[in-house]
């Protein structure tokens, strides 16, 4: 029996054509850092960039997963302009794990169609040079969730995604893996304790911070390392020339 399903209005994924999402401008107002780079917003994201390199001052490659108390907190865009972010600096490689097995978000905001990606991946389906997609943006690579699988826990949890991890961290200076909602699922915990480090995105003004605390501890609790914490939807006037 398959572990996996994809949604009826998608139907059966395709494997990604070498190179087709080199070829996608990156549109969505979103992505701040591409889109408007002398922002504020923009600026938030390279501090963010800033402080997680100083965090890792040898610069050995680094595994990072970004989570949310709830939903909706803002994981996936600031897992992508945190790669974007990450790629301006010289030589740096970076990769996005779509790890959100439930609702995935992140060729939705990159422009793309959607592909076989991490759930093939790990059901021996599909090669890594096959799932693995460089975007237009020099540096960045994601590899997206693919078929939403029924066991999603089932997939994370397994020694194939232990070696993925290993693996990427041999090609790639970061690898940022956007997860659900820590509230909801095991996911990110399960995530968190194979990772170097955990980001917990907030929503300003909307979370309330017993959820916030409840997160955090949970994931500690797990095994997992929270290094920060990315505020998101903060009013700030924007300077930009």
């Amino acid at each position: 029996m398959s572990l996996l399903r994809s949604s009826a209005s998608d139907g059966p994924l395709e494997v990604a054509s070498p190179d087709e999402a080199k070829r996608v401008p990156l549109e969505r107002e979103e992505l701040v850092v591409i889109k408007r780079p002398k922002s504020q917003q923009a600026e938030q994201f390279r501090t963010l960039r800033n402080s997680i390199v100083a965090l890792n001052p040898e610069g050995a490659p680094r595994t990072i997963v970004f989570t949310s108390a709830l939903r909706g907190e803002g994981k996936s865009v600031s897992v992508l302009n945190l790669a974007l972010a990450l790629a301006e600096l010289p030589g740096i490689q970076v990769a996005v794990i779509e790890a959100n097995l439930h609702s995935p978000s992140i060729e939705k905001y990159l422009s793309l169609q959607r592909r076989q990606g991490l759930s093939e991946l790990l059901s021996g389906r599909l090669p890594l040079d096959q799932a693995l997609r460089a975007l237009s943006v020099n540096g960045v690579s994601i590899l997206s969730a693919g078929s939403l699988p029924r066991n999603p826990s089932e997939l994370l949890g397994s020694d194939r995604m232990r070696t993925l991890l290993r693996t990427l961290k041999q090609r790639f200076n970061y690898v940022l893996i956007d997860t659900p909602e820590s509230s909801t699922t095991s996911d990110a915990s399960l995530l968190g304790s194979m990772v170097d480090g955990i980001v917990l995105v907030v929503r300003c003004g909307q979370t309330p911070k017993n959820f916030v605390d409840s997160a955090h501890n949970s994931l500690e609790t797990m095994g997992g390392n929270v290094v920060g914490i990315c505020m998101t939807g903060t009013e700030l006037e924007n300077t930009a020339v």
